[in-house]
């Protein structure tokens, strides 16, 4: 049965949007793909972060909202956003980060492989877990992480979930998932026949309170989908489950289905394409602002609210 294949993209709420830009590409070594505006608010950016050429599953996406009060950890909330790294690596990131001055835990064991656990700037929760899983990935030439190091993409995501068995029923009947049994009191979840990125966990925890939005926080999470046909079919079956999805929305680089899982946590289903070169030169994506064509007429006064980004190489920051 063709339907969700993985992780598409992840997006998370940021602080400053230069301390974003600093860490992201300037410390992890990901590529800034694009640089755009919240298509439902343009006074704020949109920034992608993706492998050398923004395929899907490989970018981790933010809104910087720095007026926004920091995330309220809770319930109903995706709590952690895992990164692949090549098997081997994790020493590398574990000395990289340190001389960045940033604090990371200790190594933990995961489903078999290394993973560390750190947070990033504005509070988010990262895990850097290495993988032999085959993805798609383009190397990017001028990260200053070598090659053989660069972070591959997204491996999973965890949630906060008070009922376990709404989410899972809901997983395993309308989205595809296989229930992989727990670990460390994570409840695991897989894609059935999925690539990479396709994993979720969740912890069940009946009495804590509703999580909240704010900065160093998961906005969204997406699920990829090969095309437009597969994306009507998925949103059948989920407007089936009574999650009430949204109609279909052109993102212009992919199309989105919006909806809230059971346990509240705020999914999308995106198309794999058309991808981000369909308005950029693959070679100088993300170093311009780019605006989907609805929103070009808007351009002057959209910049005029947008703070400058520099590269973090020229932005001051001590990388």
């Amino acid at each position: 049965m063709t339907g969700v294949t993985g992780l598409h993209h992840v997006t998370c709420i940021a602080g400053d949007a230069q301390d974003n830009v600093d860490f992201y590409s300037g410390v992890l070594g990901m590529r800034l793909v694009k640089k755009s505006v919240n298509q439902d608010s343009p006074g704020t950016y949109h920034l992608f972060y993706a492998d050398g050429e923004g395929h899907p599953g490989t970018d981790i996406t933010f809104l910087p909202w720095p007026e926004m009060p920091p995330a309220k950890p809770g319930v109903g909330l995706a709590m952690e956003v895992s990164l692949a790294i090549p098997l081997g690596s994790i020493d590398y990131w574990a000395e990289r980060l340190a001389e960045h001055h940033l604090g990371v835990a200790e190594i933990e064991t995961r489903r078999g492989t290394s993973a560390l656990p750190l947070t990033d700037p504005h509070g988010l929760p990262l895990v850097l877990h290495e993988t032999g899983d085959d993805r798609d990935f383009t190397l990017w030439k001028e990260s200053p992480v070598p090659v053989e190091k660069q972070i591959r993409g997204l491996h999973s995501v965890r949630l906060w979930q008070r009922d376990l068995a709404l989410t899972s029923s809901f997983l395993t009947g309308v989205l595809g998932f296989v229930d992989i049994g727990a670990e460390n009191d994570w409840f695991g979840f897989e894609i059935a026949g999925g690539g990479s990125g396709r994993y979720l966990e969740i912890r069940e925890i009946d009495d804590a309170d509703r999580g909240r939005w704010g900065t160093g926080g998961v906005h969204h999470v997406a699920w990829r989908v090969p095309d437009d046909k597969t994306e009507l079919e998925m949103r059948a079956r989920i407007d089936h489950a009574r999650r009430r999805p949204t109609e279909v929305i052109d993102r212009f680089w992919f199309k989105s289905v919006y909806f809230l899982e059971p346990g509240g946590v705020l999914f999308e289903i995106a198309t794999d394409g058309p991808g981000f070169a369909i308005d950029e030169d693959p070679a100088s994506l993300g170093e311009h602002l780019v605006l989907p064509p609805w929103l070009e007429s808007h351009r002057g006064e959209i910049e005029a609210a947008l703070p400058p980004i520099k590269p973090p190489a020229e932005s001051g920051a001590r990388l």
